[in-house]
């Protein structure tokens, strides 16, 4: 019988998560299934067990249910620990509910592919919540110069700084305080799925700089039409819901799938 995964969210019905596992059990050789669940609001927990008392072995786990996924788990990664959020669940041999997550790593490698400048680079991330905060100890790891946080909300994304500072140089304000230029911006606002902007200088990019929406669409979202009217490569998010995917999948099978062909035929299908 073949190994039940699926991934939680309110709603899901949109998520492509279905179709990139399949994509992946197909081209690995591995026997699962993978549905979507839309999980009651105020009841992650519930539809968990649910899930694994009929037999599921894993899931991903969406909005708005990553923190309740976080505090559901019994043991976790330490980058599930440090994101403060857990997008990948593994219930063990032992009974235990194994909490992880791939989304920074998963940004980390779409950046690579698109040979992002991150050593020694200055970078800025757009944005303060959860979202941003899952992908920052990667984003760290990778070397840069510099790394700026700009928020509405200065003081948070002041704070949220500081929580990574001894990771390398970080630093957190408005966006009004911004001063650039940075070698790669990242929007992780959600700014992107209301057509809307962030306040942001005409001088923001360096010459040759990268400019990353972590959302996707058939068309290029306001930031980065802003972004390419003044000079930046710019590429959206798409890639990184692909590369978190095999995360997951090596995380649950131990097996990685190539990529590049299910990206691929996920930009065709938009």
């Amino acid at each position: 019988m073949s190994d039940r995964y699926c991934v939680f969210g309110h709603p899901v019905g949109h998520s492509r998560s279905p179709q990139i596992h399949a994509a992946f059990a197909e081209q690995t050789g591995e026997d699962i299934v993978y549905e979507a669940i839309e999980a009651p609001r105020d009841d992650f927990a519930g539809a968990w067990r649910a899930f694994a008392e009929a037999g599921g072995r894993g899931a991903n786990v969406t909005v708005p249910f990553k923190e309740d996924a976080f505090r559901l788990a019994d043991v976790l990664s330490q980058r599930a620990r440090r994101a403060e959020a857990v997008n990948t669940l593994v219930l063990g041999k032992d009974g235990r509910l194994y909490g992880d997550t791939s989304d920074g790593v998963g940004l980390l490698r779409d950046l690579e592919a698109h040979a992002a400048p991150l050593e020694g680079a200055r970078v800025l991330v757009l944005g303060a919540g959860g979202a941003v905060r899952g992908i920052l100890e990667p984003l760290l790891a990778a070397g840069p110069a510099s790394l700026t946080l700009a928020n509405r909300t200065a003081g948070k994304a002041a704070a949220l700084a500081a929580d990574f500072g001894d990771l390398g140089e970080t630093h957190g304000g408005g966006f009004e305080t911004l001063a650039g230029p940075f070698d790669l911006v990242i929007n992780g606002t959600s700014a992107s799925l209301a057509g809307d902007l962030p306040p942001l200088p005409d001088d923001l990019f360096a010459a040759g700089a990268l400019a990353y929406d972590m959302m996707y669409g058939a068309e290029p979202t306001v930031f980065l039409e802003w972004s390419a009217a003044r000079g930046a490569r710019t590429v959206d998010g798409l890639g990184m819901l692909v590369e978190q995917a095999a995360e997951s999948f090596f995380v649950w099978r131990h097996r990685r799938p190539e990529t590049a062909p299910v990206r691929e035929w996920l930009r065709r299908s938009l």
